[in-house]
């Protein structure tokens, strides 16, 4: 679920790149032997998550003996390139697991099935699920997918480079002094010498371990760590969401939290943009460069799980002068509008989005499913794996505490024009007011 996106055209030359024969061969939906059996092509990103989905098609083939699932796992960026190449020929899968950043452009495009007319035939109970999601992939009347779950963001600790933890749930954050987050990030910050970033002789040229290692590929929303922090202290990306039409990136609480961001910089607490590693932030803390970082729920497998390489611990987000906030985010699965078999698909999406699927997915304890019995389900299997995960639902949970990405037209343009801003702000190129300003207008500019 990270939102790291690319340009349509970046992708659109991507998917110019391979050869057509490759893209029938890879997505075209496969009839059976004659006897009305079908296969449905189903594509997904985590491999994590395979498993629980695989159990899931094994259930659904029980009631469903001619329908045959077929999957597909490709890792994040290629399954985006992949898709949307496959669009574009004519041959994609006919289901596949969508984001709420893409999906606008595929139903500009008309390459999505509206799935309101199914929904309503068969009485789907939107209100299983958590709440808001289904609301997220529906525009105009028409409905482009069903919820399949959700996620929220906390940080993460290395509990190694982390041994003083009174406080760290009721951390403070302001982009004025950083508050006690800031406190918390320097005292976790160490030079070669051993001293840390409180002590008035840390050297922040021969940083040893950081203290927070930021995200600076995070798209136009900010899921991982600056987009939090803006809204507790006070941002709002849009005009409505969804399906805004005016951002309001050139909003001084941004600035004044992106500045914040690379003051971090510039104190030696993280490091410099052009230095930061380029192995990914989960590799770079399990190599013990770094004390701190915002994750989402989908990564509680990769920390406390049985190969985290290092020993971490989960808090809450810091509150900033408009509370706690923590983006919420949740996916679908989305039918192709030209597949042969939509009433099978509907059948297979129907399942995906039900509780029998979805508790299946919660007792694998990957992500936290959009019907709150899978999510029950995931909790107890947490608990009885001994790992805490608090931090995420308890926010949830909160009044007021979470928010929703922004979902509009221009998805792809939007986000790299802001992520090329922010980090022009990281590498010392623009002051934030002046790189937000100039971007606010050019993606303003998309909607005239």
């Amino acid at each position: 679920m990270n939102t790291r996106l690319r340009t349509a055209a970046a992708l659109t030359a991507a998917a110019l790149a391979l050869p057509a024969t490759l893209s029938l061969a890879a997505c075209s939906s496969e009839s059976g032997d004659g006897g009305g059996k079908v296969t449905l092509n189903y594509w997904l990103w985590d491999d994590k998550q395979l498993p629980a989905y695989q159990a899931c098609a094994d259930e659904f083939s029980k009631a469903n003996p001619n329908t045959t699932i077929k999957f597909t796992q490709t890792a994040w960026a290629q399954y985006w390139q992949n898709l949307t190449t496959q669009l574009a020929s004519g041959s994609a899968p006919d289901v596949w697991t969508d984001h709420a950043s893409y999906y606008p452009q595929f139903v500009t495009s008309n390459q999505i099935l509206d799935i309101q007319p199914f929904v309503d035939r068969d009485k789907v109970d939107l209100n299983q699920y958590q709440a808001g999601l289904a609301d997220l992939f529906v525009k105009d009347g028409k409905r482009y997918g069903l919820p399949k779950d959700w996620d929220t963001m906390a940080l993460v600790y290395n509990t190694k480079l982390v041994t003083d933890t009174a406080g760290l749930d009721k951390l403070t954050w302001n982009p004025a002094d950083g508050g006690s987050f800031e406190q918390a990030i320097a005292k976790a910050s160490v030079d070669a010498q051993g001293r840390n970033g409180l002590d008035p002789a840390f050297d922040k040229n021969t940083v040893k371990v950081y203290g927070f290692l930021p995200e600076w590929a995070d798209g136009s929303q900010g899921q991982n760590g600056w987009g939090d922090l803006a809204v507790a202290n006070g941002f709002s990306y849009l005009d409505k969401n969804p399906w805004g039409t005016k951002y309001k990136y050139d909003d001084p609480k941004l600035a004044e939290t992106i500045g914040w961001f690379k003051h971090l910089i510039d104190k030696g607490y993280a490091p410099k943009f052009d230095k930061q590693s380029t192995i990914g932030r989960d590799a770079t803390m399990d190599s013990g460069q770094a004390a701190y970082t915002i994750v989402g729920s989908w990564t509680i497998g990769t920390y406390l799980g049985t190969g985290a390489k290092q020993q971490y611990a989960f808090a809450p987000l810091p509150a900033g002068p408009s509370g706690r906030k923590t983006a919420i985010n949740g996916l679908s699965d989305a039918i192709y509008a030209g597949t042969k078999h939509p009433d099978q698909a509907w059948s297979w999406v129907k399942f995906l989005g039900s509780s029998a699927c979805q508790d299946i997915v919660g007792d694998k304890a990957v992500v936290f499913p959009a019907v709150k019995s899978g999510t029950e389900k995931a909790l107890a299997a947490h608990k009885a794996a001994g790992r805490n995960v608090q931090a995420f639902t308890d926010q949830a949970a909160a009044s007021g505490g979470t928010f929703f990405l922004p979902i509009t037209d221009h998805g792809n343009e939007v986000s790299q024009i802001v992520q090329d801003a922010i980090q022009s702000v990281a590498l010392g190129q623009a002051a934030p007011a002046d790189a937000l300003k100039k971007a606010n207008d050019q993606v303003n500019g998309l909607f005239k």
